[in-house]
């Protein structure tokens, strides 16, 4: 329900800007010598980025604005050191996005080519409108469909970081755990950096194995563009993925394995956690 504070010149402009930056709306108006503000609050999520990786990484947001404005509060892109935790909201309006993390950055380089891994156009803080990233990541996805909230650890176009998703209000986890890296078959492994140490798994889709991607059974494209013809069996290395991290989205269609795609009921306006190297 609205409210309505009465700020007195003397520090009318820090109450209102701290009234604009908490609260999505804000309207203002004048009473007297008093400045009127009046705050529609809209509810929030909590998220909570923790890196629990031994080094740097550079997470990063993506909001699908094609579905809806409404953003999170946390800025496209931040430096976690080690153990770094962050805490932001999320509107409840979200209705589509990504987070992820980058590798081995080094932003004096044009944005895309910033990090060995997850890099994005923007350079540190990702676009707003074409900073999805660059494959191959590990990448927390979430859907809001006003009745569920979907979410999943995907693996499709590829795997840098071991990821975990853990939702408040009993609602299943989502993650890829295990460290793909070291053990990613060859044809499919990197990219490196300047010393040679792999950072990335790439999926057979993204390596473009059958040289086809318009029309391949590792994309899904083309005449595989339906489940029915798009089986995980048809997918180089999907079994490497799967077996890895069972409860990641191994490939487009993975739903039928009952452990990609995850749902928790809006009702339970569940918070989340997200960790890297959990």
């Amino acid at each position: 329900m609205p409210r309505a504070c009465c700020v007195h010149p003397t520090a009318q402009l820090a109450e209102v800007n701290t009234a604009y930056l908490m609260c999505p709306r804000l309207i203002i108006g004048m009473i007297g010598d008093c400045y009127i503000a009046v705050i529609i609050q809209q509810a929030l999520s909590e998220y909570m980025v923790t890196n629990g990786c031994p080094f740097t990484i550079w997470p990063a947001i993506f909001t699908d604005l094609n579905v809806g404005s409404a953003v999170p509060s946390q800025p496209n892109g931040w430096e976690a050191p080690a153990g770094h935790t962050i805490t932001f909201g999320v509107p409840d309006n979200w209705k589509a996005g990504r987070i992820w993390g980058r590798t081995a950055c080094d932003f004096s380089k044009a944005g895309a080519q910033s990090c060995v891994t997850g890099s994005c156009n923007g350079g540190f803080v990702c676009s707003d409108h074409s900073g999805a990233g660059v494959p191959p990541a590990s990448l927390a996805e979430f859907t809001f469909d006003g009745t569920d909230d979907w979410y999943d650890v995907s693996l499709v176009d590829g795997f840098n970081l071991p990821m975990r998703i853990t939702p408040t209000g009993g609602c299943a986890v989502a993650d890829c755990p295990k460290d793909l890296n070291p053990e990613c078959p060859g044809e499919i492994r990197g990219p490196a950096d300047g010393s040679g140490s792999n950072h990335g798994c790439k999926s057979a889709c993204f390596a473009n194995l059958d040289s086809n991607p318009a029309d391949s059974a590792n994309c899904c494209s083309g005449s595989h563009n339906v489940p029915a013809t798009c089986p995980p069996s048809g997918v180089r290395f999907y079994d490497y993925f799967k077996s890895g991290c069972p409860n990641a989205y191994a490939y487009a269609y993975d739903e039928s394995s009952g452990t990609a795609l995850f749902k928790c009921p809006d009702g339970k306006k569940a918070d989340y956690t997200i960790t890297f190297c959990p």
